[in-house]
This record gives C-alpha cells, sequence and structure tokens, in this order.
C-alpha cells in the first residue's frame, strides 16, 4: 500500500482535509509535535494510505514536517496544498498546481552568487512531480504556475517585482521550496496545489485572512480527485 503525505501549514488550511478525513474514519494523531490524522482509503490492493500534518507557517516547520512524513511515516509521495499570493498573471481565487518553486530568500549575492543560487552546483529550482501535475490538470480550471517560496508575508510591491523579474515566478508562499528541497535530497515525488488568496501587495494581509478564514473545501476536493486518478494507474503500483 502506498503512503501519502500531506503537509498543510496553518490549522485554517489543515480544517477541510481532517474533517474530510475523519468522516473516512481516519484518526488523528501528532507526529513530532505536528497535528497529524491517517487515514486509508480505496479498495483491495490499491488502497492509499493518507497522513496529512499541519505543520505551522514557514519554512523550517515546512522542511521538519516534510522529513518527519518520508523518515517516520514512510511516506511515498508528499503532497502540499494551501494559498499562495499572486506575483504575475495570476487573480484571486484561481487555483493551480505547481510546475516549479524555488527559495526567493536564499541570498549569498554578498560572496558573488546571484540570488537564490546555491554554492558548489547545489539544486535550487525544484520540480514537481509530472504525473501529479497531469492528474491535476485533469480537473477544470486548474492552471500551471510557477513558485518562489521566502519566510515573509509578502506585501511589499518593489520585492513581488524583483521575485518576479529575477526567478520568473507568478505565486509566491512561505513553504513549497522548503518541502521540495526535502523532497529532492530523499528522492520522494512531491506535488504542490495553491489557491490564490491575495495579490502579494499592500492589500494582501485583509485579503488572505478573509480567504483563510472560509475553511474551503476546494483544495480537498482536488486532491480527492487525485488520490482517485492515483488508485485507478496501473503505473504508480509497479
Amino acid at each position: 500500500m502506498k503512503t501519502i503525505g500531506l503537509v498543510f501549514a496553518d490549522d485554517m488550511e489543515y480544517a477541510p482535509f481532517l474533517q474530510w478525513a475523519k468522516a473516512q474514519g481516519g484518526e488523528e494523531k501528532i507526529i513530532k509535535k505536528c497535528n497529524s490524522v491517517e487515514t486509508v482509503i480505496g479498495d483491495g490492493d490499491r488502497r492509499l494510505r493518507l497522513v496529512a500534518v499541519e505543520c505551522g507557517i514557514g519554512k523550517v516547520n515546512a522542511a521538519a514536517a516534510t522529513a518527519f512524513l518520508i523518515e517516520c511515516e514512510k511516506a511515498d509521495y508528499i503532497f502540499n496544498a494551501g494559498l499562495s499570493g499572486a506575483v504575475h498573471g495570476l487573480k484571486r481565487e484561481d487555483m493551480v498546481v505547481l510546475t516549479s518553486c524555488v527559495e526567493c530568500d536564499f541570498d549569498l549575492t554578498a560572496i558573488g552568487y546571484e540570488p537564490g543560487v546555491k554554492p558548489d552546483g547545489q539544486k535550487y529550482i525544484y520540480e514537481n512531480d509530472e504525473n501529479f501535475i497531469g492528474y491535476a490538470l485533469m480537473s477544470p480550471g486548474i492552471i500551471k504556475a510557477k513558485s518562489g517560496t521566502g519566510d515573509i508575508f509578502l506585501t511589499d510591491k518593489s520585492r513581488k517585482d524583483f521575485y518576479r523579474e529575477t526567478f520568473s515566478i507568478d505565486c509566491f508562499d512561505m513553504e513549497t521550496a522548503a518541502i521540495a528541497a526535502v523532497c529532492y535530497k530523499c528522492d520522494v515525488p512531491m506535488l504542490s496545489l495553491r489557491k490564490i488568496s491575495d495579490d502579494a501587495d499592500d492589500s494582501s494581509v485583509e485579503d488572505y485572512r478573509e480567504m483563510n478564514s472560509r475553511q474551503e473545501s476546494c483544495l480537498t476536493e482536488l486532491l480527492c480527485n487525485i488520490f482517485t486518478r492515483i488508485m485507478q494507474d496501473d503505473e504508480q503500483w509497479n
């Protein structure tokens, strides 16, 4: 049986999935001080074990939770879902599947590196799994996007413009690239789904808070569609 580890940043993003998982018979538990729920879906040989954690906001929390899921829960895949700010070509309420992500706030320019670049040829732009991206795009209205990550709630237009011009990103959040970095090091396929909550500008705080407070189920519904497609795909079971 395959295991999918799911990473949610805050309680509002986690709550809809928790509610759905408990309706499937899921049980709550604690994984390394993180709230978590585990459930199994599917029938016969084609079942999926799902372990979701509420990691807390930010890169360190997200990276730690991802490592816990891979090491302690033996996750075969890591999924992430949450809210993001628009940087380029996206608008509030858009649903996106990320194709790649980069740590925008990784900065060694003082010692001669380009923004975001890591020393010794380390990878610093991370790709999501192509098969999982394809499953997401089977649902109507899903848009492909490139994401930037940083330990900052982005409200500064000049910083937003700099990130867009430097990294060619479409949206920005506080976790995805950290999750992706751990998945890359562990050779674990990853998928990240995001809903655009704000425009990453001086109106972002209120827009984000309003959408976050809704505790919408749309990301959980999209995840469920992807779970179904995984269980139907012969290649995932070989």
